[in-house]
């Protein structure tokens, strides 16, 4: 614990792909705000979102439990209050929380810990994406193709609520902080798709030179068969797209990082201006990934590090500067770190987090397993992940696995799951995941998931009328400005 309570702002972005960083050493994207961000404080180099889609991470993020155990299996089950979640402890002790931005729990009214929501998005109408729920059949989608070829220089309704969202903060931040310790979360939407980059910052990278994504179909890569399941349910997320338009997409996708960046910089700058910087945690991440295009896919959902992995950056009083912790880590950290900062011991059933805090000052933990697990739309089972020291496995239920050494193989362009040589990394690694839940059971978290979202689209007219109801793609925000 902290030997006073100091205040916490931590900023959340949306599907923001970790490689995609200065600081990680991307070589073309800017991020001068993050870099110094990470060059003051510390970098988790291997971090993970507990479920890579929206609502589900976030919901962990809240709670610090993963999906499995709070039963937030996707877009349409958004975090409610049910669970108890860090901004209800930090009530409890008397501290001040607040929200600005995207939290996309289920809606404004819920009591999920805040004391105040300043320009709350949450779920379209409270009910969220319910043909994603849809999983026996998988319902066909055929309006991906949008995400790649809607793309470019221009303002959209997500650039200008993120505007918005950070002028409230800067507000916050110089006007409403007040003297007494705070929590403030901020919720930022880009480079979530729409891929709708605003002009300056599209400007800033030339289509032509963007990198060519890995493991594409057309280069001769065989799709693992849970994956190719996934895409055949969302036709079009790249196939159909001409090369233009993916570069464009790309370009479009790395000025929204860009942008981002500007808008955390903005943020960071106002928080020195109110002098309060000092007795501030800052923390950077973002709720999950994107794949860019790599595999021939866009958006999230894999547990390939580009869709699994997020950046996360933390800094403030007692944090290494400078450094790179290479412990695995994940968003449910977040839990114990707030609580942490804030000096608010917590209660309640033990969490599997850890201090992020305690992570930072410690010894690199080779040991340490973090777990990701997804039961979304596209998915024709739950698919997890395992991540311990050098090693990721995927396990899908029904499916064999993928392995891969992350390490000394950052694209995973090499499955070593059938390697005799790594038989028994594949072995400890299942292990691993069977100490945290048993998927092959017929009590199992996979039919868990699909039992509960079998009585969702039920509630709500049965398969056919639930396959159409939810936003086909991005969840609207609200009117701003």
């Amino acid at each position: 614990m902290s030997e006073q309570p100091m205040n916490v702002l931590v900023v959340m972005s949306d599907q923001h792909n970790p490689k995609i960083l200065g600081a990680a050493g991307n070589p073309i994207i800017s991020t001068p705000n993050m870099d110094a961000l990470a060059a003051r404080g510390t970098r988790f180099s291997n971090a993970y979102c507990p479920s890579p889609i929206c609502v589900p991470s976030r919901a962990s993020f809240a709670t610090g439990l993963y999906p499995h155990q709070t039963g937030y299996w996707d877009n349409a089950m958004g975090y409610d209050g049910a669970v108890e979640g860090w901004g209800h402890q930090l009530q409890r002790a008397g501290r001040r929380v607040e929200s600005i931005g995207k939290l996309h729990y289920r809606n404004a009214s819920d009591p999920t810990g805040f004391d105040v929501q300043h320009l709350p998005m949450h779920l379209a109408g409270g009910i969220g994406q319910v043909w994603g729920s849809v999983r026996d059949p998988l319902p066909r989608r055929d309006n991906a193709p949008l995400m790649v070829s809607i793309s470019g220089g221009a303002e959209s309704d997500y650039t200008r609520y993120d505007g918005a969202v950070t002028d409230r903060t800067c507000e916050w931040l110089t006007h409403d902080a007040g003297a007494e310790p705070w929590v403030l979360y901020t919720g930022l939407l880009a480079p979530h798709f729409p891929y709708l980059a605003p002009p300056e910052y599209f400007e800033m990278y030339d289509p032509a030179q963007m990198p060519v994504p890995t493991m594409r179909p057309e280069h001769g890569h065989t799709r693992h068969p849970w994956v190719e399941t996934f895409a055949g349910v969302l036709p079009g997320l790249d196939h159909s797209n001409t090369e233009e338009e993916r570069r464009r997409a790309a370009a479009a996708y790395y000025g929204l990082v860009s942008y981002l960046d500007h808008n955390l910089g903005r943020i960071l700058a106002a928080l020195e201006e109110s002098g309060q910087a000092d007795n501030t945690l800052v923390v950077y991440t973002s709720d999950h990934g994107d794949m860019v295009g790599s595999r021939g896919l866009w958006g999230k959902s894999l547990m390939y590090t580009e869709s699994s992995g997020v950046p996360l950056i933390m800094a403030g009083p007692g944090v290494p500067t400078g450094q790179v912790c290479d412990t695995p880590a994940s968003l449910v950290d977040l839990y114990p770190t707030i609580l942490d900062a804030a000096d608010v011991v917590p209660s309640g059933p033990a969490r599997p987090g850890r201090s992020l805090r305690e992570l930072a000052t410690g010894p690199t933990d080779p040991q340490r397993v973090v777990f990701s697990e997804y039961h979304a739309m596209g998915a024709p089972s739950a698919a997890f992940l395992i991540r311990k020291g050098d090693y990721a496995l995927h396990h899908y239920v029904g499916y064999g696995p993928e392995l891969y050494n992350v390490a000394g193989d950052p694209d995973q362009t090499r499955d070593l799951a059938a390697d005799p040589d790594h038989a028994g990394m594949v072995a400890e690694l299942t292990s691993e995941l069977t100490r945290i839940l048993d998927p092959e059971t017929s009590e199992g978290v996979d039919k868990q998931a699909k039992a509960d979202q079998a009585a969702l689209v039920d509630r709500f007219g049965g398969p056919e009328a639930a396959a159409a109801l939810g936003t086909p793609g991005e969840t609207p925000p609200p009117a701003v400005g």
